[in-house]
């Protein structure tokens, strides 16, 4: 008999439609991601040291509070961190207490105040601020690993919450760089541009008593990165007085990018925001002539001279590596870690584990295919054969969309392909079983097919959409292993669709297409 036209468009779309999906993944090891379970790499678990950010807030607070009250002329008033979040206030002239109440207006927002004799006040961060304060330095945390580990150019890496409010999970799959990998995560990066008032010194205790040996406390004596006199001879150390508050910081960044400085030396240049440029260009005009240290985490890079007003662009340089540049470079564009961070586990996965993962994975595959093939051939005889194709098929498609959608193969992953086995046998046994009660209800072989197929698929739809709630549910609340799941089943169910319903119909119809057929081996 000739093969009609609309059979002849189906045998090409499923044609299309699998080599397509070869296509897709084909070589696997070159277009088949692989997790961290799977290819090796490093898990990390950091927790995020919040108090810090507690207390750089108190202290910033104090600061300013002790700054509006000098420029309101109460020049003898201190200030003291008592805490991560509390401060005190001290020396209070009664006469001015109108002055010290209206220059309160934004600390009290976030802060209780308490008198703790004449003109000492005790100050303490709300509860709510406090834990306000906590959840935001962790999600700042979480978004800045997030963006860093992105610029690793890592494939399909894992930055989460973990069990604790305070920690992270960090997985990064192919990963052999451990430590700079690390170096680069819990790296604080906070660019601070100060002014220089003395320095430099060579050490911290002459850095002191050039102020009598007492610092007042809008200054503070910053290490610096000093450069050795001599090629191979230690560098000297160095210190600077520096004001405390920073004319901008790392948060007006526009962009940092990796140069080389005017003597062929990796540096770093960066750029601001308009916000940011605003007010370096306000603070470079007028401080001309004046040194302008780069504070990098605490420590002066350089101290070089402000020869003009400077706008929107800005050099670091010192005695950087290439590597050391460009790590620089990503660290400033990704943001400032808010908190520090301290790391409470590491695993580093090997790849000869992932490789006896992925053969013991192919092995079941193999063998669940192999009894599922036996089962089909005994059960129903010739008919198993059309079942067993179709499970095939639909391997094949799973992979092909995994790969063309860039989803990574973990695994849990692999026992989400090994259950896509299972759900083409379950499709593919109903189908059957309907087939076979219209053949015992009397109707002939081409027409027990049909009505086989076009009742059984509301019930193959109806299982297939329950199966995706549960599969999007995983995915929206799981972790990355249960994601790798999720994933697998979710491209599982909507390739099983196609191969339980489109693909085993057609190879029935081919089947029964070629000859006059009276009965069916089912």
């Amino acid at each position: 008999m000739i093969m009609s036209k609309n059979l002849r468009t189906k045998l090409l779309v499923i044609v299309g439609v699998v080599a397509l999906a070869v296509f897709a993944f084909y070589p696997p090891s070159q277009k088949v991601r692989l997790g961290l379970d799977l290819k090796g790499g490093v898990h990390l678990v950091l927790r995020v040291e919040t108090d810090d950010a507690l207390r750089l807030l108190t202290e910033g607070t104090a600061e300013q509070l002790r700054e509006q009250l000098r420029t309101a002329g109460m020049t003898g008033v201190t200030t003291a961190v008592t805490g991560v979040n509390s401060f005190t206030v001290s020396n209070v002239p009664e006469a001015q207490d109108a002055v010290f109440r209206s220059a309160l207006s934004t600390v009290e927002v976030s802060f209780d105040r308490s008198s703790t004799g004449p003109g000492s006040y005790a100050f303490q961060m709300k509860p709510n601020i406090t834990a306000d304060n906590r959840e935001s330095t962790v999600n700042q945390a979480l978004q800045t690993i997030e963006r860093r580990v992105n610029e690793l150019g890592v494939a399909e890496p894992i930055v989460a919450r973990h069990s604790a409010a305070d920690q992270i999970l960090v997985q990064l799959p192919g990963v052999t760089d451990v430590a700079r990998a690390k170096e680069i995560i819990r790296s604080t990066a906070l660019l601070e541009l100060k002014l220089v008032e003395q320095g430099p010194f060579p050490d911290e205790a002459t850095a002191r008593q050039a102020f009598g040996g007492n610092v007042p406390p809008d200054i503070q004596i910053l290490p610096a990165r000093a450069e050795a006199p001599v090629a191979g001879q230690p560098a000297a150390p160095m210190y600077y007085a520096v004001r405390r508050v920073a004319a901008v910081t790392g948060r007006d960044l526009r962009s940092a990018s990796p140069q080389l400085d005017e003597y062929n030396r990796p540096a770093v240049g960066f750029s601001f925001n308009a916000e940011g440029a605003q007010k370096f260009g306000a603070f470079t005009g007028s401080n001309i002539g004046r040194q302008l240290a780069v504070v990098l985490d605490g420590r002066v890079q350089t101290a070089p001279r402000i020869d003009s007003r400077i706008d929107y662009d800005g050099r670091i340089t010192g005695t950087f590596s290439s590597q050391e540049a460009a790590d620089l470079s990503l660290t400033l564009r990704s943001g400032a870690l808010p908190a520090s961070l301290t790391y409470l586990e590491e695993r580093t996965v090997g790849p000869s584990l992932g490789a006896a993962s992925i053969r013991a994975g192919v092995s079941a595959a193999a063998g669940g295919l192999l009894f599922v093939l036996l089962f089909m051939l005994a059960f129903y005889k010739l008919a198993g054969i059309n079942a067993l194709v179709s499970i095939g098929i639909n391997l094949i498609l799973l992979l092909g969309l995994m790969a063309y959608l860039g989803a990574t193969m973990t695994l849990p992953g692999i026992a989400g392909f090994i259950l896509t086995i299972g759900m083409g046998v379950d499709s593919n046994v109903l189908i059957f079983e309907r087939i076979k009660e219209e053949l015992a209800g009397g109707k002939g072989v081409k027409q027990a097919v049909a009505a086989g197929f076009d009742r059984v698929f509301l019930t193959i739809l109806d299982t297939h959409v329950a199966s995706l709630i549960a599969a999007a549910f995983l995915f929206q609340f799981g972790t990355g292993p249960i994601r790798g799941f999720a994933t697998t089943l979710t491209i599982g169910l909507l390739s099983n669709v196609f191969t339980a319903v489109f693909v085993s119909r057609t190879m029935f119809e081919l089947a029964l297409s070629r000859r006059q057929v009276t009965s069916l081996s089912i």
